[in-house]
Order: C-alpha cells, then structure tokens, then sequence
C-alpha cells in the first residue's frame, strides 16, 4: 500500500542526470583548458571546481544506476542471482 503521493507510473530522472553531467563534464574540461591557456587562472580554477563537481556527481549517478540494475534488493553482486532448483 503506498502512503505517498507520488505517480504509479513515476520514472527515474538517472539518465537524464547522467546526460547533463556528462555534458558539464565535456564543457568543464573544455573551459579549465582553454582558461589555463589564455592565462585566465581564475576562471580555470572555476572550471577545475565545476570539473570536481561534475565527477563527484557521475560517481554517484553511476552508483544508484548499478545498485538499481534488475537485482532484488538485499542481494549482493552485479546482476540477478541464478534461480536455486
């Protein structure tokens, strides 16, 4: 019985996230070297800041998606366990 008010039908956002933070990662690269180029320690400092916070971010995406990857919960591993005869 759920108690909440969320949708039946709700949906993970995680590939989404996954996306975005994938494309952050792509511009904060992109930024912290061309900064670091044209002598703009500041701003590439900002981007090696955003650039930390991007990874952080995968690194705990890439977490929730394996431990949602079809296992039932309280078991240990990568996949489902084979069925006991």
């Amino acid at each position: 019985m759920r108690t909440g008010s969320e949708p039946t039908t709700a949906r993970s956002s995680l590939r989404l996230r996954l996306g975005l933070s994938l494309r952050g990662l792509v511009w904060a690269v992109f930024g912290l070297t061309a900064f670091a180029l044209t002598g703009r320690p500041g701003w590439a400092a900002a981007c090696g800041v955003l650039l930390v916070v991007v990874l952080v971010d995968l690194v705990v995406i890439v977490h929730r998606v394996s431990r949602r990857s079809g296992r039932p919960s309280g078991t240990r591993g990568w996949g489902r366990e084979p069925p006991r005869a």
